[in-house]
C-alpha cells in the first residue's frame, strides 16, 4: 500500500483528491489529506474508504517532518510560501514532491541535493504554470523538429466565469485566490520582448496596455502582461526569440474599468485605514479624491478620472460610492476591496467557471512565415469541481500516478517542459476532455 500525502485541502485540491481516490483501489493507494481545518479535509475525503483526513499545521516542524517521512509521495497544495520547508524535509527524507506553484528562487539551490538523494521535485504542475508549459513545449518542439525557426511566442491564460453564469457587468467572478485578483501585477514592472526590443510596463499603466485576443467560439478578451516574460527564454529554450509575451486574460472591458480602481488607489496594500470597520465605501473613495465642494463622490470621481460610461457602470455596480460600511478592522484599501469583490463576485450555487488559455506562435518554415494559434477552453462542473480545480489538480494527479508507478525517472528541481512528462500528461488530459483546438495559416 502506497501512502499519498496531500498537504492543503483548498479550492484547487478537490479534483486532485477525487481522481486519486477513484484510482486508489486499483493502484493500491491510501490518500491522506491534511489541512489546518480538519472539517475541510474531511469534506474533501467524503468518507471514502481509501481516504484519511487529519489536522495539519504546516508550521509545526515535528508534525510536518513525521508526515513527510511516512509518505511515498508528497503533494503540496499549501500557499506557495510554505513549499520550501516541505521540499527541504522531503529531500532529507528521500521523498518525491509535486506542487502547482512557481519555483521560488530559494528552491533552485536544492537541486543538487535532490539529485544526490534521487528525489524528484516537480513544480509548476497546475494550469498556469503547468498546462501552459506542457502545451507550449509540445508545439515548440514540433516546430523545431521539422526545422522551423520561431519568431514569436505569446501566451495568455484566464480564470473566468462561464457564459451561462455570466450575470454581472464585470463579466467576472472569483474562482481562485481573491487576494491575488486584487493585487495582480502590483509591486513590480511587467517585462517582455517585442520585435527584439525589451518592453516595460509599470504597474500604474498595466491595465491600460492590453492586447485584444479572440478565442474561436468564445469572443474577445483583454490580455494584460504578466510580471516577467523574460525568464521563459531559458525555460523554453528560446534565448534568441524576438517576441516573447505572457499574460492574463479578462473579458473585454474588464481591464479598462479595473484600471480606474488602480488609479484611484483601492489596490494599495501599503497602509492601514484608521477606524476602517466604521468607514463607508463612499468615505474611503472620497478620501482618495480631491476636495470638491458641493459634489458627491461619484461626480468627483467622474471629474477626476473621467471614466467611460461602461467602466462607470461597472464601478457603480461594485459599490465604491455606497454608504455601506467596509465592516473590516485594520483594513488596507486592498483588503477592503478584496472583501467587497468576494461579496459581489461570489460564485452562486449552480454557477460554472471557465479556464481560457491561448497561445500564438509565429515561425519561419521553408521560406514562408506561418502562424499557429492554440486555444483551450474548459468549463467547470459545479462550484466544487470547478474548471480551475480540474485544470490545476488533474495534471498533478496524472503526474502522481506516473511517479508512483515508477514511470518518471527524473530527479532534481524540475518543470514539466520535457516530453517524458508532457506527452503522457497531455494525452490523459485529452481523454478527460481537456484538449486544445489548433488553427494554422501561412502569413506570406
Amino acid at each position: 500500500m502506497k501512502n499519498i500525502l496531500i498537504l492543503g485541502a483548498g479550492r484547487s485540491s478537490s479534483s486532485l483528491i477525487r481522481y486519486l481516490l477513484q484510482h486508489a483501489a486499483n493502484e493500491g493507494w491510501v490518500v491522506r489529506v491534511g489541512d489546518m481545518d480538519l472539517k475541510f479535509a474531511q469534506k474533501k475525503i467524503s468518507g471514502h474508504e481509501r481516504g484519511e483526513a487529519f489536522q495539519f499545521d504546516a508550521s509545526d516542524d515535528i508534525q510536518r517532518r513525521k508526515e513527510i517521512a511516512e509518505a511515498d509521495l508528497v503533494i503540496s497544495m499549501l500557499p506557495a510560501t510554505l513549499h520550501l520547508e516541505v521540499v527541504k524535509d522531503a529531500i532529507s527524507a528521500g521523498r518525491n514532491v509535486i506542487t502547482p506553484s512557481y519555483v521560488a528562487d530559494e528552491m533552485w539551490p536544492l537541486d543538487n541535493e535532490a539529485k544526490q538523494k534521487g528525489v524528484l521535485i516537480l513544480n509548476e504542475m497546475g494550469v498556469d504554470p503547468g498546462i501552459d508549459h506542457m502545451s507550449a513545449m509540445d508545439i515548440i518542439h514540433s516546430i523545431e523538429k521539422k526545422g522551423g525557426e520561431l519568431q514569436s511566442f505569446e501566451s495568455f491564460t484566464g480564470g473566468l466565469i462561464a457564459p451561462e453564469s455570466d450575470n454581472n457587468p464585470w463579466n467576472y467572478k472569483v474562482t481562485w485566490n481573491p487576494r491575488n485578483v486584487v493585487l495582480a501585477g502590483a509591486g513590480g514592472t511587467a517585462r517582455f520582448l517585442h520585435n527584439g526590443k525589451l518592453k516595460f510596463i509599470p504597474y500604474h499603466k498595466l491595465f491600460e496596455h492590453t492586447t485584444e485576443i479572440e478565442v474561436p467560439g468564445y469572443g474577445k478578451f483583454d490580455g494584460y502582461a504578466n510580471r516577467d516574460s523574460l525568464k521563459y527564454r531559458s525555460i523554453y529554450g528560446l534565448e534568441n526569440i524576438p517576441t516573447l509575451y505572457r499574460g492574463t486574460l479578462r473579458k473585454s472591458g474588464f481591464c479598462r474599468a479595473w484600471n480606474f480602481l488602480v488609479q484611484l488607489g483601492l489596490t494599495d496594500d501599503s497602509f492601514t485605514i484608521e477606524n476602517s470597520e466604521n468607514k463607508t465605501w463612499a468615505e474611503l473613495s472620497s478620501a482618495f479624491l480631491p476636495n470638491s465642494t458641493g459634489n458627491n463622490v461619484e461626480s468627483t470621481f467622474k471629474k477626476y478620472l473621467r471614466p467611460d460610461d461602461q467602466s462607470l457602470e461597472k464601478i457603480k455596480w461594485l459599490g465604491i460610492f455606497d454608504e455601506k460600511k467596509l465592516g473590516l478592522a485594520d483594513a488596507t484599501p486592498a483588503t477592503a476591496l478584496q472583501k467587497l469583490i468576494e461579496e459581489k463576485w461570489k460564485l452562486d450555487e449552480g454557477d460554472k467557471d471557465m479556464i481560457v488559455m491561448w497561445h500564438r506562435f509565429v515561425y519561419l518554415y521553408e521560406g514562408k512565415k506561418h502562424e499557429q494559434q492554440s486555444s483551450l477552453v474548459v468549463l467547470g462542473e459545479d462550484v466544487v469541481h470547478t474548471a480551475m480545480a480540474n485544470t490545476v489538480g488533474l495534471p498533478i494527479a496524472v503526474a502522481a500516478k506516473m511517479m508512483l508507478r515508477g514511470e518518471m525517472k527524473l530527479t532534481g528541481i524540475t518543470l514539466p517542459t520535457l516530453p517524458e512528462i508532457y506527452n503522457p500528461v497531455l494525452g490523459e488530459l485529452k481523454q478527460m476532455g481537456i484538449s486544445f483546438s489548433e488553427q494554422h495559416r501561412v502569413l506570406n
